[in-house]
């Protein structure tokens, strides 16, 4: 009697597995074999059918609506079905788990019918030793009514899940539960993907559904009673979760829900006994004060953070990242050997030798020390100083924003010595980065170059620039 093809694949699939193939060499060997694509390669891998992989990303996605008829139709394409978003790809790759990425996902036949950008990202992502889920590539600045009503119900919906989740960090842990454990790991990895996404997308609200979907997995995960050792690794992942959305309303100019999500931060990290992570936290919300030029209310916030973070890793960069932040403060203080020490103090971050930062809620590494030197020396109002930091800066910078901030600089140091034409080059620069990016942090930052024009305003040129940089604000 011939073999059925699910009872085929099944004895494969243990085959397989018991011949200690990993889950992501077990798909491959499925696609090959069955001739399928790797959507469906990855369920056969799993041991499921539509039916059963429907109520597994129901489980590990709270939000998502979906059915049998969805999973096929992503199978199917792009050879007829509905093309898979890459959001619900990546609840796909959280669902499937056993290191399962976005990249795993899609073959050669899928990328041919995605954007130029989102090759490009998932290219990155599945380079040797990144694992990233990743979101398109939107760069349009321009919303409708109806986009605006559905991004407050968005918001609104996200405040909701922070308070719940905060919540069920704050509460007594009850008598543990005698269900599974929350696969700890796998929601790590993903936290980690979801930093690479925000590191590789230009809008960096596009990250946001994601976070929200994965706080909901981690609500699940601390409502279920978890043991002492889970519940703290599941505050150290909300900890991180929050301050990634903290980043991600700060891009977007909303300081009071960021400073809302940092605020969290500290406190679930605290629970965490994740003093590295708290002391971020804290430098975060500091940052918000820095931004707003209030810099007396973000002395004592780093002055915590400093103590906290002496209480964590000396292996870490955390201690040097506060430091860079109070030079900013200092400078803003008019305090000029204050800043020096400092910054002085975060360069020494050159002397570790270990891995001194996680890529995600800690980015530190020193890199960008010469770009903040220059900033403070900005605001000293010390051309002299900043115009040298501020070249090194720029032959290093990479990302769009970072660029774009030691363009602005630049201009600054132009206006400071009355120089229109080294103005104008770097302006003319910035604005152009400007213009291919949603970022309201690079428009934040070249809008602080207008009223350093003020003694050139008797050239025409410099009246026209001043105009350009009105138009931002009204973009």
């Amino acid at each position: 009697m011939a073999r059925s093809a699910k009872a085929e694949r099944e004895r494969l699939r243990e085959t397989w597995i018991k011949a200690g193939k990993s889950m992501t060499e077990v798909a491959g060997l499925m696609g090959q074999h069955f001739g399928v694509r790797p959507r469906t390669a990855w369920r056969y891998a799993a041991g499921w059918d539509q039916w059963k992989l429907v109520q597994q990303y129901r489980t590990a996605n709270p939000d998502a609506r979906i059915d049998e008829s969805r999973i096929s139709r992503w199978e199917s394409w792009p050879f007829g079905g509905s093309r898979p978003s890459l959001e619900a790809l990546a609840g796909l790759a959280l669902t499937l788990g056993h290191g399962c990425t976005l990249a795993d996902l899609v073959d050669d036949t899928d990328r041919q019918h995605l954007s130029a950008a989102e090759k490009a990202v998932i290219t990155a992502t599945s380079a040797p030793g990144s694992k990233g889920m990743i979101v398109s590539d939107s760069r349009s600045t321009t919303t409708s009514p109806a986009q605006e009503g559905e991004n407050e119900v968005h918001r609104r919906e996200m405040l909701r899940l922070l308070s719940v989740v905060s919540a069920a960090v704050l509460l007594p842990a009850g008598p543990q539960s005698v269900a599974a454990a929350a696969p700890i790991g796998e929601f790590s990895r993903f936290n980690t993907h979801l930093w690479q996404v925000y590191a590789l997308t230009p809008a960096k609200a596009d990250v946001l559904p994601l976070v929200r979907r994965q706080l909901a997995v981690l609500s699940n995960g601390l409502n279920r009673s978890p043991g002492p050792a889970d519940r703290q690794q599941l505050c150290a992942l909300a900890g991180d979760l929050f301050q990634l959305a903290g980043e991600i309303y700060f891009d977007a100019d909303a300081y009071t829900d960021a400073a809302h999500c940092y605020h969290l931060a500290a406190q679930a990290s605290r629970e965490a006994g994740a003093h590295d992570q708290w002391a971020c936290a804290l430098t975060r919300h500091a940052y918000l004060s820095v931004y707003e030029k209030k810099f007396t209310d973000a002395l004592p916030v780093l002055e915590l953070a400093a103590a906290v973070a002496a209480r964590g890793d000396s292996e870490l960069s955390t201690r040097h990242w506060v430091s860079a932040v109070q030079g900013e403060v200092y400078a803003g203080l008019s305090d000029l050997n204050a800043c020096r020490h400092a910054l002085d103090h975060a360069q020494e971050v050159a002397g570790l030798t270990s891995t001194i930062h996680n890529g995600g809620w800690l980015r530190f590494d020193g890199s960008r020390l010469p770009e903040e030197r220059g900033t403070c020396y900005v605001t000293l109002g010390r051309p002299d100083l900043a115009e040298t930091a501020l070249t090194e800066a720029l032959q290093h910078a990479t990302s769009t924003r970072r660029r774009n901030s030691v363009l602005a600089d630049l201009a600054i140091v132009g206006a400071q010595r009355r120089d229109l034409d080294q103005v104008l080059v770097h302006a003319d620069a910035a604005l152009a980065h400007a213009q291919g990016s949603s970022s309201a942090m690079i428009t934040r930052k070249l809008l602080t170059l207008r009223p350093h024009l003020a003694p050139l305003m008797s050239d025409p040129r410099a009246r026209e620039l001043a105009d350009r940089l009105t138009a931002l604000t009204a973009a």
